[in-house]
């Protein structure tokens, strides 16, 4: 794929506006909460963004495919064949916005070749917007306003951590552990990468399932700015490479010079010691 024009960039940012606008109308307002087969939360918010964000693409693009969270049925047998495709979660943070704690996000990534080339996250309630393409700066921006996004390198103790509110398990705790002087700051859906982006964060860890649409916007911004999103054998992430949609583990980092190995080993060998 050639690099995006710029009036391609800024149609995906006014499309992501848009959905977030449209999350809001449900926000603002008394409403329902479905359940999925997963037992993750479902609201009208969810599928009107789904709407305003895939039908708004495939007007854009109609040669891309999108993959949204709330269309994610397409068979294996046939995304396998996709050399670029849209990767959407419609609302990031349900259970942040069922929560009402304006912690949730709409995430539009634009993948390649198992790379996220482009990735937008915004913010509904505070109307911030980060976006960034592949081998380019990225920014936040506030209203017509971007500013560019550096991570904190050398990252220095007390290190920030991202530490999700909704997902603490054992292994999390050990690796915080590890991790020496921290502070410790609870933040929803695809907000904490942003965070990592523009330095307010150092890292964070996250052991369990997410999805794919979960991380490709953010990884895309993130890495932009400085930052890395690896595996757990030091492998940056990837998309659309298996049949299944979900990641593995992952920890994210603004400094990837952070001795991550070492809190993940230290991590293991207390579990197991």
């Amino acid at each position: 794929m050639s690099r995006m024009t710029a009036d391609l960039h800024e149609a995906v940012l006014v499309i992501a506006r848009e959905a977030g606008d449209a999350i809001l109308e449900v926000y603002e307002h008394a409403f329902d909460v479905e359940h999925k087969a997963d037992a993750s939360p479902l609201t009208a918010a969810d599928l009107a963004a789904h709407r305003v964000i895939s039908e708004g693409l495939q007007r854009l693009t109609p040669a891309w495919p999108v993959l949204s969270e709330e269309g994610a049925s397409i068979p294996w047998t046939v995304r396998s064949h996709w050399p670029t495709y849209w990767l959407v979660d419609p609302l990031d943070g349900t259970r942040e916005f069922v929560k009402r704690n304006g912690e949730f996000t709409v995430n539009i990534a634009l993948v390649t070749q198992n790379e996220s080339v482009f990735g937008v996250v915004h913010a509904p309630v505070s109307g911030e917007t980060w976006h960034a393409e592949q081998g380019r700066s990225a920014y936040r921006r506030v209203g017509q306003v971007d500013t560019p996004l550096r991570t904190r390198a050398p990252a220095t103790q007390p290190l920030r951590v991202a530490a999700s509110r909704s997902h603490r398990d054992a292994r999390t705790q050990a690796v915080l552990a590890a991790m020496g002087d921290i502070e410790t700051i609870g933040l929803g859906s695809s907000l904490k990468f942003c965070r990592i982006a523009e330095g307010a964060l150092d890292a964070y860890p996250r052991f369990g399932p997410t999805s794919e649409w979960d991380t490709a916007a953010a990884q895309c911004i993130l890495e932009a700015a400085g930052g890395a999103l690896l595996a757990p054998d030091g492998r940056a992430f990837r998309y659309n490479r298996r049949e299944t949609l979900l990641n593995g583990d992952f920890i994210a980092l603004g400094d990837p010079a952070l001795p991550w190995r070492d809190w993940l080993a230290a991590a293991e060998a207390e579990q197991h010691g």
